[in-house]
């Protein structure tokens, strides 16, 4: 069973609503409530799945795994799956309009100066600005899932990967049945702290998500901008690990075996604004050493050399700056600590 309806997540200073669309799958439906539509799950109907894309506007190949995934599930697809699901799909594929239409990971200032970026002000506030209120309007669906996979996009030059969050099993266990080889277990509790203050975490989906004690993880496909085919093969082949992780859909997930690492922790940033040239052999998935010398970055205009970028800490490469430019304050290389576990 598939159900779909225009969804109302807020409305600019014009009167126009910002319009996108919520879809259910197996046994949950959508009727109308006061504010629009509303899920409706039998009490008996089994575990249910939220799963949204583009909340960050420029990162649409989780929109396109989300539309290959529902043409599997009805059909209209050339692999479809053939069996019902035991319980409810929910997923959005457009979570920002706003950025969406300006393939942009924030929204302009003038339309919300205090929350531009959409994954920081969760579980939102339907009384706040206009990214809180839109939040707010989806948390009504995300809140009554089980689990939740928040599918992003990395740039080219970033490695797939799973994030979730650290010490928390459930989270673990999704991110495995997600099934991306790298997963990187963001820091919670004490040791975030600073971490999150500094960058804003607390208001993440995943973040809310797992403090209601909804399993969440955020999935980082390659490629913003562009659609990939590999990256949406990542990302339709994770989801469904999740689903038969959550008993939605008949067998195991594949069976996991990859590298976990620390998240966010190793990033070796611009100390001066110019252009970042990489060391010629360094690529995503390399192991680095601490004072590994990661690339240079040069005063373009002079050529004088700013800044040579060495590695803090030993660990595994997961993103490189690849676009030349980077002003003061930029990640030039992701540096991810592996856990031993």
């Amino acid at each position: 069973m598939h159900d779909a309806s225009e969804l109302v997540l807020a409305r600019l200073p014009s009167g126009v609503p910002i319009r996108t669309t919520v879809h259910v799958y197996g046994e949950g439906r959508l009727v109308d409530g006061p504010n629009g539509p509303e899920l409706d799950v039998p009490t008996d109907g089994g575990p249910v799945i939220y799963a949204q894309a583009a909340q960050h506007g420029r990162e649409v190949n989780g929109t396109a795994v989300l539309r290959r995934l529902h043409e599997r599930l009805t059909g209209e697809g050339r692999k479809s799956v053939d069996a019902d699901l035991a319980g409810t799909l929910v997923t959005v594929p457009i979570a920002d309009p706003l950025t969406f239409d300006r393939v942009s990971y924030t929204a302009p200032e003038p339309l919300d100066a205090t929350h531009s970026n959409m994954n920081r002000c969760w579980p939102g506030d339907e009384k706040g600005t206009l990214h809180e209120r839109m939040a707010a309007r989806l948390w009504a669906f995300a809140s009554a899932a089980d689990a939740i996979v928040d599918l992003h996009t990395g740039s080219p030059a970033m490695l797939t990967h799973t994030v979730y969050m650290r010490g928390d099993e459930s989270c673990r266990s999704l991110a495995e049945a997600f099934g991306t080889d790298l997963l990187l277990a963001e820091a919670a509790g004490d040791d975030a702290d600073t971490e999150w203050s500094e960058r804003g975490f607390a208001g993440k989906l995943r973040v809310a998500a797992t403090r209601e004690g909804i399993p969440a993880i955020t999935p980082e496909l390659a490629h913003s901008r562009e659609v990939v085919p590999e990256a949406v093969d990542a990302g339709v082949k994770g989801t469904l690990g999740a689903l038969r992780r959550e008993g939605l859909l008949p067998g195991e997930p594949e069976p996991w075996d990859g590298t976990v690492a620390r998240n966010h922790l190793g990033r070796v940033n611009a100390a001066e604004s110019g252009l970042f040239t990489p060391e010629r052999d360094l690529a995503v998935g390399d192991d680095v050493v601490e004072g590994e010398r990661l690339g240079v970055v040069h005063d373009p205009t002079t050529f004088e050399v700013l800044q040579t970028a060495e590695a803090d800490r030993d660990g595994i490469v997961y993103s490189i700056a690849r676009e030349s430019t980077v002003t003061a304050g930029a990640t030039l290389v992701g540096v991810a600590e592996r856990l031993e576990e």
